[in-house]
């Protein structure tokens, strides 16, 4: 079958094998391409130095030197190397995986015009360029931080699940040129342009950056960053961070959109769906609507690490927002299926930090650190990561050191669908440590990131009614009970999610704070 895979800049063309990059010809040895083929089409696990030989050398006594060789070979046709290891990853005596995003597509739709424009071949879904962002200041020095943004940003991206993401050489090819945003989509057959400049003014830096729809160069989303100017290199780590975030929720949900429209939806589609779903769920019901979508991606594709995930993701929120009767088994189904997940895609950050997450909620806070940072090394943009790691230090009984994990999820993804749970989590750690009117503070907060968080507002009842202000108090109640009106304080009492003394004795303190607002006791 005549299958193209994409990834990075780079098209791999099974039938005219030709390896290329935007519109340039790679030129590869035979046996490099079919390594690199090979490498792709088994890109879900590790290959072993004996399967390649089989697979490429049909069996041939092959020297290690000569497999070397050809795996070098194959990393410089597509810029890597063996210190970086972005796209070709070995695994000491275990072998080598391809570990780049691919999007794949079949012969159907393909008609070939010159080498990258195509009649009928629509581009990859989550594909995007982030062209080089404009330097807007006086000071033409300030070019290597805008460029270093617009590098990181692209490699950034590239590491969202399932994106196709024009790599930083082919994109630079367009810098300081007024360039037609529909040409470029065509150029580089992609959905999405992000486009930005970079303006320092005195002691404050800003950040405008627009998202386009290429096919019609219509503008989907823009935002502005506004800082004070400190440590630039600092500046750029949480600048393109939180770029990054703010661009994967968006992207998901005009995917989604598209997905809907679809007659005959794909596992892709319907897992589009699902996600756009569950950045917006806050009730049972929404986590059902989202789960149902992962479930019949799961139906078409029985191995789609992001289809598993998503239920994985729709249990635990289920359990941990204390909206299941049987948290426990909702715990044991998610894990069940992340561990299914890590088992097809071992280095996937996302899943381990939802399993370090259910690791945290079911008692075992110190194993769910770890595996949050070992998240985070593979991806250092995981804010939940952080967040989680905040909820653990609460479990353990050191309240003290929630706050600042707390921080460093929000500073990297200060608009996360997350946030209001994040700031809650900061608001129970504070009751722990006896200083209520902070709690309040913080649990404000939650609420007015989300108000339809409902745990926010019990909380805030909490400190209100530890406070002695059962006025206002009973107004959260009232608020929380609209949201979910089966919460009571028993449910509460039935989470001990850890036996530190510290850790119960903050939680008697929330029960007792929701006792004196009138939160219903069973």
């Amino acid at each position: 079958m005549h299958l193209l895979y994409s990834f990075s800049d780079f098209t791999l063309d099974t039938e005219r094998r030709e390896l290329r990059q935007g519109v340039e010809t790679i030129s590869v040895a035979p046996q490099v391409f079919d390594l690199l083929n090979y490498l792709i089409r088994n890109r879900e696990r590790v290959v072993s130095k004996d399967e390649l030989i089989v697979g490429v050398w049909n069996g041939r006594i092959v020297s290690d030197a000569a497999l070397t060789t050809r795996i070098n070979g194959a990393r410089c046709a597509i810029g890597d190397s063996g210190e970086k290891q972005e796209l070709i990853k070995t695994l000491p005596r275990k072998g080598f995986r391809f570990v780049g995003a691919v999007q794949e597509a079949g012969s159907s739709a393909l008609e070939t015009v010159g080498s990258v424009e195509r009649t009928g071949h629509m581009p990859p879904r989550l594909s995007i360029v982030v062209l080089p962002f404009a330097n807007l200041s006086s000071d033409p020095e300030q070019d290597y931080f805008v460029d270093g943004v617009t590098e990181s940003l692209t490699t950034d991206l590239s590491r969202v699940s399932g994106s196709f993401v024009i790599g930083r050489h082919t994109a630079f090819t367009y810098k300081g040129k007024a360039v037609d945003l529909k040409q470029v989509g065509r150029e580089l057959n992609v959905r999405y342009v992000l486009e930005g400049s970079v303006q320092r003014r005195d002691n404050r830096l800003r950040v405008n950056v627009q998202l386009i729809g290429a096919e019609t160069a219509t503008q989907l989303w823009a935002d502005r960053f506004d800082k004070p100017v400190s440590d630039l290199f600092d500046m750029q780590d949480e600048i393109v961070s939180q770029l990054a975030n703010t661009l994967t929720a968006k992207l998901i949900a005009v995917e989604a959109r598209l997905a809907e429209r679809s007659m005959q939806p794909d596992a892709t589609d319907l897992i589009f769906q699902g996600k756009a779903c569950l950045y917006k769920a806050t009730t049972a019901k929404q986590l059902i609507q989202a789960r149902g979508f992962f479930e019949r991606a799961l139906d078409i594709d029985t191995r789609n690490v992001g289809a598993l995930l998503g239920i994985a993701v729709s249990d635990f929120r289920m359990a941990s927002s204390l909206l299941a009767d049987d948290r426990i088994a909702c715990f044991s189904a998610a894990e069940t299926k992340v561990i299914e997940a890590l088992s097809i895609a071992p280095d996937h950050s996302s899943a381990h930090m939802i399993l370090g997450s259910i690791c945290i909620y079911t008692n075992r806070a110190i194993q769910g650190i770890a595996e949050c940072e070992q998240a985070l090394r593979l991806d250092r943009n995981e804010a939940h990561a952080h967040g989680s790691i905040g909820l653990a230090k609460y479990y353990l009984g050191r309240p003290a050191e929630t706050q600042g994990h707390i921080l460093d999820a929000l500073r990297l993804s200060p608009r996360d669908s997350g946030a209001a749970a994040w700031m809650a989590v900061v608001g129970v750690a504070k009751i722990q440590l006896g200083v209520d009117a902070e709690a309040a503070g913080w649990l404000r907060r939650s609420i007015e990131a989300n108000r339809n968080f409902a745990f926010g507002h019990f909380g805030l009842a909490a400190a209100l009614g530890l406070l002695g202000a059962p006025d206002q108090a009973r107004v959260a109640v009232k608020a929380g009970l609209a949201l979910d009106p089966s919460f009571t304080i028993q449910r509460v009492l039935a989470t001990q999610l850890s036996d530190n003394p510290t850790y119960l004795a903050g939680r008697d303190r929330i029960c007792e704070g929701m006792r004196k607002a009138g939160v219903p006791e069973e």
